[in-house]
């Protein structure tokens, strides 16, 4: 299995708009970000976890040329606001995308694409299958045990998802123990550290390292990262032996 991190950073993305900090006018390409994604290729199978409003430019970036599957985390726009673009996998593999999302990111969806659902549709629309999932393990491909981890984003219900030995989880504030015990045994674990201070919905970077404590995973990666956090190599410079911040177009072998 290799996972590649499509994007890495929070909602608005690393350089912000109109923004003059360091971070954001820093020359490693490691301080560029797009809004969080994973490409997940499993035995030949892509899934991409979550298509934010950089889906297009993440697949032409990393010359993504089939995908399988879409795993939605929940429906806030910087999770979703990318998914028009699946349409030339759909005209490229001649079938629908399995898209595999809770209650509440289906009906986000159905809303903001309501043009996919509608009775006379457009010729050229996205061509999608809505898989709903619960907190329950289910299958991908009729065979691949997928493990939804249920987290709290504020007071918003976010799924992170653990396959084999691999966990992804990203807009996570507060874990409950019944669901720490899913991610038990992980040995590459990727947490959402947004920045030093204290946010409302989101970890900051003492407690993602409370987090991978507990779990003891042998890699844990640092995602969803805002530009108060510093640049890659000032976060990096205080980081335990096993833990790194991610970066887009990093590739893990697992």
């Amino acid at each position: 299995m290799k996972i590649t991190f499509l994007g890495t950073g929070t909602s608005q993305g690393v350089p912000v708009i109109a923004c003059k900090c360091s971070v954001c006018h820093s020359s490693d390409i490691k301080d560029k970000r797009y809004r969080s994604s994973i490409l997940i290729n499993l035995e030949s199978r892509n899934i991409v976890v979550d298509t934010g409003p950089d889906f297009r430019s993440q697949m032409l970036a990393n010359e993504v040329e089939q995908l399988d599957a879409i795993l939605f985390t929940h429906e806030h726009k910087d999770h979703i606001a990318g998914l028009d673009d699946v349409r030339p996998f759909n005209f490229k593999q001649g079938a629908p995308i399995p898209v595999y999302c809770s209650v509440e990111v289906e009906k986000a969806i159905k809303r903001e694409y309501h043009y996919i659902f509608a009775d006379t549709k457009y010729p050229g629309i996205p061509e999608l299958t809505l898989e709903k999932i619960e907190n329950e393990p289910f299958k991908i491909f009729g065979e691949h045990e997928i493990i939804p981890i249920e987290v709290q984003h504020y007071k918003m219900s976010v799924f992170g998802f653990r396959i084999n030995d691999f966990t992804y989880i990203t807009d996570a504030k507060t874990i409950i123990e019944k669901e720490i015990k899913k991610i038990s045994g992980t040995k590459t674990l990727v947490i959402n550290a947004l920045r030093h201070e204290s946010h409302l919905s989101h970890f900051n970077l003492q407690e993602a390292l409370d987090l991978i404590e507990v779990i003891k995973p042998e890699k844990a990666y640092l995602t969803h990262i805002s530009h108060l956090f510093g640049t890659q190599q000032q976060i990096e410079a205080h980081l335990p032996k096993n833990v790194f911040v991610a970066y887009d177009g990093l590739e893990i072998l697992m």
